[in-house]
């Protein structure tokens, strides 16, 4: 499995649009740039379809985010983040690309292990498997799910893709499906599969997620507020569950500092990092708004880079 140099930095793409952007090139390039300044990560979210009550998203009660507003209407274009990843490994070389997240019950189990692994073997072993259980009722009806039973759909998902991952001669057994002696090549690069990080808040369910399938864990709602009390209640759950904690990836937000100027300050910024790290952040992620110039947006990436890496070596 990939073990990362810690930390790392990482930000999210959107590659979504509320209007018709008139084509997609700025991911493409936007892409390239991260890796050739020296990102660590790139990460793209997911939606299939929508409904109309968008107003779901903003109720942790169904999984959305408290106060959260989605970035689009219902007839916003979003682009499928496997796809997409595809097309973006063939351009880039070494920064990671990741889901945060997938909606992955909204696949079928067994196509998304193919899918994810393939992306896997064609990146180099770069690809980073987020999942989560998504807020949209619609999107899970549209899809022929159960939307109440949304948590044991992504386990359910979780199982047979590591299963097919990991074994040569699959077989596997649940109130959902039955197989055996199946046989899905070429395996993921690592040898425990596809690194899969899950998405959700500190509550019982999502701790046995974690301590099952996880790689690393993108918090949610007020455990991603409250970081570091998020990550200590998410690490002794899950040490409850047998797992060690002291290997679980964690992501959390690096927020941007404005200065005088209303530009980011990127040594104040950056001073936030030791203080992430010790409470056990791994993945240090920023939402990052790109100059229209590319010379200005290249040296603006590289900056960040540059303060990162020193705020690191300080901590």
């Amino acid at each position: 499995m990939h073990t990362p140099q810690l930390p790392q930095l990482s930000t999210s793409l959107a590659t979504y649009s509320a209007q018709d952007p008139g084509g997609w090139q700025h991911i493409i390039d936007r892409a390239r740039m991260l890796d050739e300044v020296g990102f660590d990560r790139l990460v793209v979210s997911d939606h299939v379809v929508f409904g109309e009550r968008l107003e779901e998203y903003s109720k942790p009660s169904v999984g959305g985010q408290r106060g959260g507003k989605q970035p689009t209407g219902p007839d916003g274009h979003w682009l499928e983040p496997l796809t997409l990843l595809s097309m973006l490994a063939g351009v880039t070389t070494e920064i990671r690309l990741g889901t945060n997240i997938v909606i992955a019950a909204l696949r079928r189990p067994v196509v998304l292990a193919k899918t994810a692994a393939t992306l896997d073997v064609l990146s180099g072993g770069r690809f980073d498997l987020g999942v989560g259980v998504g807020w949209q009722r619609e999107e899970y009806e549209a899809a022929g799910l159960n939307f109440d039973a949304r948590g044991r759909l992504l386990d359910h998902s979780l199982e047979v893709c590591q299963t097919l991952w990991r074994e040569m001669r699959a077989s596997y057994q649940s109130p959902e499906l039955k197989f055996d002696a199946i046989h899905m090549m070429p395996k993921p690069l690592g040898n425990n599969g596809v690194p899969v990080w899950v998405s959700g808040t500190v509550n019982p369910k999502v701790i046995s997620r974690v301590a099952r399938f996880a790689y690393g864990w993108i918090p949610w709602g007020d455990d991603a507020a409250d970081i570091a009390t998020g990550i200590s209640k998410m690490k002794a759950g899950i040490a409850e569950h047998g797992r060690d904690a002291e290997g679980l990836e964690v992501v959390a937000t690096l927020r941007p500092i404005k200065g005088t100027s209303d530009a980011m300050d990127i040594p104040a910024t950056m001073a936030q990092v030791p203080a992430l790290v010790a409470a056990g952040a791994t993945d240090l992620r920023m939402h990052l708004a790109f100059p229209a110039d590319r010379s200005e947006a290249f040296d603006h990436c590289s900056a960040l880079v540059a303060g990162f890496r020193s705020a690191a070596q300080r901590g």
